[in-house]
C-alpha cells in the first residue's frame, strides 16, 4: 500500500470531526454568519431598458437593465461604489471598413508567497518564488459607428471566479457606465496550475485555497481591469483576419477509457480523441501594422507539476512570451505594444504529458480504467512530459504551440467581416428543465463531487487512497461525512446516479455554499465567429457537441457558416462538463461534473437559446435571470502576517552569497540576499519586478536592463526561516544568445516593519550584487 499523506481536504475534514462542535460555534461568532453577509450585484451597467430583475428559477436569456448603487467588498470591509462616472469616448473615425480593436496587457500576478497554488489542490503545495509573471490580455473590438463592441480578456490564471467577474464589472462599470458590461464582456483563464490561489467566495474553493486573500485578489481585480482600460486607450480603426489549423504533438487524453463510452458512430467521425484544432485571430490597423493575436486550443497547462513552488504561466503562457518577445523587439517581457493570447478551450480531458502515464516504481504503462499501478495504486500513476524535467517539457509544449500559431497567424488571409452581438444570462444550473425528445424531460441537479474527485488524475494524483473510475461509495468515507457534514439527501443521491457522492456540496452552506447554483453562459458573436463562455472544462466529445448544436441553431436561424469557439474557464468555475456517457464511468472528470449525468445536455439547450437570441435580434426582450450572490465575510488566510528580520548586523537586502567573477554561456549566475517576504510586494507595489540582470554598456556608461523577473531565463526563489527571517535566491540561467561583458543582478523587496502598539508598514528596499563576467568560452 502506497505511503499515506494527508490531503488538504483530509485534514479540513479530520479537524472538523474532532472539534466539531466548538468549531461551528467558534465560526458561526467569527464570521458573522447572519442574513447580512450576502449582496446580489443588482446591475453591471446595462442601458436603462429593462424592467426590474425576475426571480424565477427556469433560466432565461438576459436582456437590459437599469443601473442601481453597489456595494464593493474587500475581505471584510465594506464601502459604497464611487458614483458612476463616465469616461467621455474619443471620436471614432467611422468611414472604414472593419472595426475599431483595441488590446492591453497588465500585471495581475498577485502574491507570490505564503499562499496556495491554484490547481492541483495539493497540501503543501504553496508559493516560495516566482519564475514568471501572470498577465491579463484584452482586446476590445467595436463597429465603426462604436454602436456596439465586445470585449474578450485571458488571464493568466486557473479560472474566473465569480467574485472577481462581479468585482471588475464593478469598477469597469463606476469608470465607463454602461460601455462595459455583463454581457458583452468575456473573462476567460488560461488555467495555469501555477498561479496563485485565494480569490474565490464559494467554500470548496476557499479551503482548497486554505483561505481567501484580498492582497490577491484585489491584485488581480486591479490588473484585469488596467488590461481592459489599455485597450479602450489604444482602440484604433482595423481588421481581423482569421485562420485555423491542426497542432500536433502538444496534447493526449487522459481519459481515453472514458472517451470510448461515446457511441463508436460518434468517435468514427473524428480522427483523434482530442480536438487539435487552433482557432488563430490576427489583428492589424488600416496600415498592416500588427495589434494582437487571440487563439483557443485545447490543453491542460499542467506541463509544471505540482511539485513545482514557482508562480508561472505554464506552456501556453510560454507560447505567449515567445510569440510577443519576437513582436515586441527590444521590450522587456511584459512590455511593448503587441499582444498575444493564447486562450483555453474544450481541455477537460486533455493533457499535455504527451508521454502518458506510466508506474513510476516500473516503468509500465497505467493507462487503464482506474489509472492506477499494482504498486502504490494511483499515486504512483504519473503521465509524462517530453521534457528531461518539467521546466523543459514546459518549453518543449509552449514552443509546439507557439510556431503552429506562428504559422497560422502568417497565413491568415480570410477577414472577419460583420456586426457585433452579445447574450448573456445567469442561470441557476441547479434547476434546469432539459427537454430530452419531444415526450421526456430531466433536470439538473444540486451540486456534488464524487469519490474519483478526490483521487485527481494522472496528470496530478490526491493524496488519498482513491482511485479513478469508482462507482462504489466507502463505509468509512461515507460515516466521516455523515458525521461532519451531514447525511447527503436521497434527491441529491439519486439525482447523480452512478456517482457514488463524496461531498453533498450542493446541500452545504456554512461558512457559505460550497458551489455556485447560479452561472453564467454567455456568446459574443464578432461577424460570422461566436464566441462562447463555458463556466468550467468541457472535455473534448462535450465541446464537439456543444459546438455542432451552437452552430446548427446559427444555421436554422438564418446564421450560416459561423465558426464556434469554446472558450473555457470563463466568468465563473463549476469544475467540468463530460458527456452523459463519460459520466457512467465517474473517472476524475466526471466524478467533477458537479450538476449531475444530464450537465452537458443543460448547457447545450441554454447555449442554443442564447444563439437563436442573437440570430433572430431578440436579445434585448428576454430577462436577465437570477443574480448570484456577492459574499462579504470570507475565511481569512491561514497564513499569518509576519514582520521582516534581518540577522543581526545585516540589512535587508544585503548580500550573503556573491555571485561568481565569471560564468560561461549556459551556467546559471546565483545571488543569496537578506530577503523580506515577496507577498509584502503584492501590497505596496513600489517595484514593479523582484529582479533585474543588467548589462554595463561601456559606450554609454549606463546599465541595461536585458531581465526581469518576467523572463523565462531567470528565477526567484524565497526561503522561509524562523521569526521573519528569510533569504531570496536569484538564477539567471544564461541563454546561449547572451552577450559577453559585464553584469550584475539587482534584487527589488518590500519589508513589513511592525512597532509596538503601532500599524505595520511596508517599506521598499532594493540592492545590487558584485559585478560579474560572461564569457563565450
Amino acid at each position: 500500500m502506497a505511503k499515506r499523506t494527508f490531503s488538504t481536504l483530509e485534514t479540513f475534514l479530520i479537524f472538523l470531526l474532532v472539534l466539531t462542535t466548538a468549531v461551528t460555534v467558534a465560526l458561526l461568532s467569527l464570521l458573522f454568519i447572519t442574513s447580512g453577509t450576502i449582496e446580489n450585484h443588482k446591475d453591471s451597467g446595462f442601458p436603462a431598458t429593462q424592467s426590474s430583475p425576475t426571480t424565477q428559477s427556469s433560466p432565461t436569456i438576459l436582456g437590459s437593465t437599469a443601473s442601481q448603487g453597489l456595494t464593493i467588498t474587500s475581505g471584510s470591509r465594506t464601502t459604497q461604489a464611487p458614483p458612476v462616472i463616465t469616461t467621455p469616448d474619443p471620436p471614432l473615425f467611422q468611414n472604414f471598413s472593419g472595426y475599431h480593436i483595441g488590446v492591453g496587457r497588465a500585471d495581475c500576478t498577485g502574491q507570490v508567497a505564503d499562499i496556495n497554488l491554484m490547481g492541483y489542490s495539493k497540501t503543501g503545495q504553496n508559493a516560495q518564488g516566482i519564475l514568471t509573471r501572470l498577465y491579463s490580455r484584452a482586446f476590445i473590438m467595436a463597429e465603426p459607428d462604436g454602436s456596439n463592441r465586445v470585449v474578450f480578456v485571458s488571464v493568466d490564471i486557473g479560472m474566473v471566479s465569480q467574485r472577481l467577474r462581479l468585482e471588475v464589472l464593478n469598477r469597469l462599470q463606476s469608470k465607463y457606465g454602461s460601455l462595459y458590461r455583463r454581457d458583452n464582456i468575456i473573462l476567460s483563464g488560461t488555467h495555469t496550475h501555477s498561479g496563485p490561489a485565494g480569490f474565490f467566495q464559494y467554500t470548496v474553493f476557499v479551503i482548497a485555497s486554505e483561505g481567501f486573500s484580498n492582497r490577491t485578489f484585489e491584485y488581480m481585480v486591479t490588473g484585469i481591469v488596467k488590461s481592459i482600460e489599455m485597450a479602450h486607450k489604444n482602440m484604433k480603426p482595423g481588421k481581423i483576419f482569421i485562420n485555423k489549423g491542426i497542432v500536433e504533438g502538444a496534447q493526449i487524453n487522459r481519459s481515453p477509457s472514458s472517451y470510448l463510452q461515446n457511441p463508436e458512430s460518434e468517435r468514427a467521425r473524428y480522427s483523434s480523441n482530442t480536438d487539435k484544432e487552433m482557432v488563430v485571430l490576427k489583428m492589424e490597423d488600416l496600415n498592416g501594422a500588427e495589434l494582437g493575436l487571440l487563439s483557443w486550443f485545447a490543453i491542460h497547462p499542467v506541463s509544471m507539476n505540482n511539485s513545482n513552488h514557482l508562480v508561472n504561466s505554464d506552456n501556453m503562457g510560454y507560447a505567449s512570451y515567445l510569440f510577443e518577445q519576437e513582436k515586441n523587439k527590444g521590450y522587456l517581457p511584459g512590455q511593448g505594444p503587441y499582444v498575444a493570447a493564447f486562450a483555453s478551450s474544450n481541455l477537460g480531458d486533455v493533457s499535455p504529458n504527451i508521454l502518458g502515464p506510466r508506474c513510476v516504481n516500473t516503468g509500465e504503462s497505467c493507462d487503464n480504467a482506474n489509472s492506477s499501478c499494482p504498486i502504490g495504486g494511483s499515486s504512483t500513476c504519473i503521465a509524462m512530459g517530453p521534457g528531461e524535467d518539467m521546466l523543459n517539457s514546459t518549453q518543449i509544449i509552449g514552443r509546439i504551440i507557439y510556431q503552429r500559431a506562428k504559422e497560422l497567424y502568417a497565413s491568415a488571409s480570410q477577414e472577419v467581416t460583420g456586426p457585433l452581438a452579445a447574450a448573456h444570462q445567469w442561470v441557476n444550473m441547479t434547476d434546469v428543465t432539459i427537454q430530452l425528445n419531444s415526450t421526456h424531460t430531466t433536470k439538473t441537479c444540486k451540486p456534488a463531487l464524487g469519490y474519483s474527485f478526490a483521487a485527481g488524475t494522472v496528470d496530478g494524483f490526491g493524496s488519498l487512497n482513491f482511485t479513478q473510475g469508482t462507482t462504489v461509495g466507502d463505509p468509512f468515507w461515507d460515516t466521516l461525512r455523515d458525521q461532519i457534514l451531514g447525511k447527503p439527501s436521497e434527491e441529491i443521491k439519486q439525482c447523480h446516479k452512478p456517482k457514488p457522492i463524496l461531498l453533498h456540496t450542493g446541500e452545504l452552506t456554512k461558512p457559505h455554499p460550497w458551489h455556485p447554483d447560479i452561472i453564467d453562459v454567455q456568446i459574443i458573436t464578432i461577424g460570422s465567429l461566436a464566441i462562447t463562455a463555458i463556466p468550467g472544462e468541457l472535455t473534448t466529445m462535450s465541446g464537439r457537441r456543444l459546438r455542432e448544436a451552437v452552430q446548427t441553431e446559427f444555421a436554422t436561424n438564418g446564421m450560416q457558416n459561423m465558426t464556434i469557439v469554446i472558450s473555457g474557464l470563463c466568468n465563473v468555475y463549476t469544475h467540468y462538463i463530460t458527456t452523459f456517457e463519460e459520466y457512467q464511468a465517474q473517472r476524475y472528470e466526471a466524478a467533477s461534473t458537479i450538476y449531475g449525468p444530464h450537465t452537458l445536455s443543460a448547457y447545450i439547450q441554454l447555449f442554443r437559446g442564447l444563439a437563436k437570441a442573437i440570430a433572430t435580434d431578440t436579445v434585448a426582450n428576454l430577462s436577465r435571470g437570477p443574480e448570484p450572490p456577492f459574499f462579504k465575510q470570507l475565511i481569512a488566510s491561514l497564513i499569518p502576517n509576519v514582520a521582516d528580520k534581518a540577522p543581526i548586523g545585516k540589512t535587508f537586502g544585503d548580500v550573503l552569497q556573491p555571485p561568481k567573477p565569471t560564468y560561461r554561456l549556459g551556467e546559471v549566475a546565483e545571488v543569496t540576499f537578506v530577503g523580506a517576504n515577496p507577498k509584502n510586494s503584492a501590497e505596496n507595489r513600489t517595484h514593479q519586478t523582484f529582479l533585474t540582470v543588467e548589462k554595463y554598456e561601456a559606450a554609454s556608461a549606463t546599465w541595461q536592463i536585458v531581465h526581469n523577473d518576467a523572463s523565462w531565463e531567470t528565477r526567484f526563489y524565497w526561503h522561509k526561516g524562523l521569526q521573519g527571517h528569510s533569504n531570496a535566491i536569484i538564477q539567471w540561467h544564461i541563454p546561449d544568445t547572451a552577450q559577453p561583458g559585464t553584469y550584475r543582478i539587482r534584487y527589488f523587496g518590500h519589508n513589513r516593519k511592525q512597532d509596538f502598539l503601532k500599524p505595520a508598514v511596508i517599506l521598499p528596499f532594493e540592492s545590487t550584487s558584485s559585478t560579474f563576467e560572461v564569457v563565450t568560452t
